[in-house]
């Protein structure tokens, strides 16, 4: 029996197909721009009380309110990166130069303090057995990359494309200052009609875990970067302000963080410096690094009333799956998910 095409299934069905297709165009049109909109979101989002408060000393004044506010967050990410990133162009490019020069004539000669080590002339061996076969060598690092002039323009090409969403997402930064409220509302009304009154808790979660996740983070890497900055200080480490910032930055991702200090503990070893290099190495594995095991806990599993396990594993299963936005996505999509078994929960005792 043919289907009429005015009945209200038929209606229904082109309706869903119709929303299916637009809202599956729109998301295919929007997809690169994701991690930039998502990031002036948390930014957004976690600046939104300045924001408030500068919108009271400046009032009918909106767009420049959002201009300054997006100024403001724009220069205190952009100019520590630039620091940093300027004041290590001449180091890369030096190691590159190294690199080369290995890959070419072979491993230089250890140094002279290497042989005050304990099982120096077991290393010293072991050493001269490598030095002895420069072509090992330079099949090791054509493996690694760390010699091919490939590499840093494949580096060049990853940091253009982070600064294109650096620009997007302080552009859009900029509209959400001045439509944010408007932005929140209509969201609110959406999942409301969508979720019903369980769309308030949801939304409450994220905005718990967001800032949670951000404050938490964000000390922790502060002050593991002061206290790695002290150890470089009294170690004797040159430019330890640099190196403590450096520090900071890189622990904004878990597990990083030790790389620096480590390498700074091989570095002074390698010149002779035992005793420095030990303290800096002490210093870092039991201070700096158990700032994370401290701080971070607190910070987050306190306002979010996660267990902290939780937490950790949406940190790095965020971070797998979705890059550097997932530090903060992974928490928040399992503060949903903990929200949402809490409600069950509690229906089940009510029913």
């Amino acid at each position: 029996m043919p289907t009429n095409i005015d009945s209200p299934l038929a209606r229904r069905i082109a309706a869903l197909a119709f929303l299916v297709f637009i809202f599956g165009a729109t998301f295919w049109v929007l997809s690169p721009f994701f991690t930039a909109l998502a990031w002036a979101g948390i930014l957004a989002y976690v600046t939104w009380p300045l924001h408030q408060r500068l919108q009271q000393w400046l009032p009918a004044r909106e767009n420049l309110v959002a201009f300054l506010m997006t100024l403001g967050v724009a220069a205190t990410l952009l100019l520590p990166l630039l620091w940093v990133m300027f004041t290590l162009l001449a180091d890369v490019a030096a190691a590159s130069a190294l690199l080369r020069k290995i890959a070419a004539e072979g491993l230089p000669p250890l140094p002279a303090g290497v042989r005050d080590w304990p099982g120096a002339s077991w290393l010293l061996a072991q050493y001269a057995k490598v030095q002895g076969d420069p072509e090992w060598v330079r099949l090791q690092l054509a493996a690694l990359g760390l010699s091919d002039p490939g590499m840093l323009k494949s580096i060049a090409g990853g940091i253009g494309r982070n600064a294109a969403k650096f620009g997007i997402a302080v552009f859009a930064l900029f509209f959400l200052y001045r439509h944010g409220d408007n932005v929140l509302t209509q969201f609110r009304r959406v999942a409301t009609r969508w979720l019903g009154d369980a769309a308030r808790g949801y939304i409450q979660a994220v905005g718990v875990t967001v800032r949670a996740v951000v404050f938490g983070i964000v000390l922790t890497a502060l002050a593991q970067g002061v206290l790695a900055g002290l150890g470089y200080w009294v170690a004797g480490v040159s430019a330890p302000v640099l190196w403590g910032a450096i520090t900071a930055l890189v622990s904004l991702i878990p597990f990083v963080g030790p790389v620096v200090w480590i390498g700074l503990s091989l570095t002074l070893l390698a010149h002779g410096e035992t005793q420095a290099a030990l303290g800096l190495f002490l210093w870092g594995a039991l201070v700096v690094s158990w700032v994370d095991n401290l701080i971070r806990p607190l910070v987050i599993s306190g306002p979010t009333q996660i267990p902290f396990l939780l937490v950790f594993l949406g940190v790095l299963g965020g971070l797998n799956a979705f890059g550097l936005i997932g530090l903060f996505l992974g928490p928040v999509l399992l503060a949903i998910s903990v929200a949402i078994w809490r409600e069950w929960l509690v229906h089940k005792r009510t029913g």
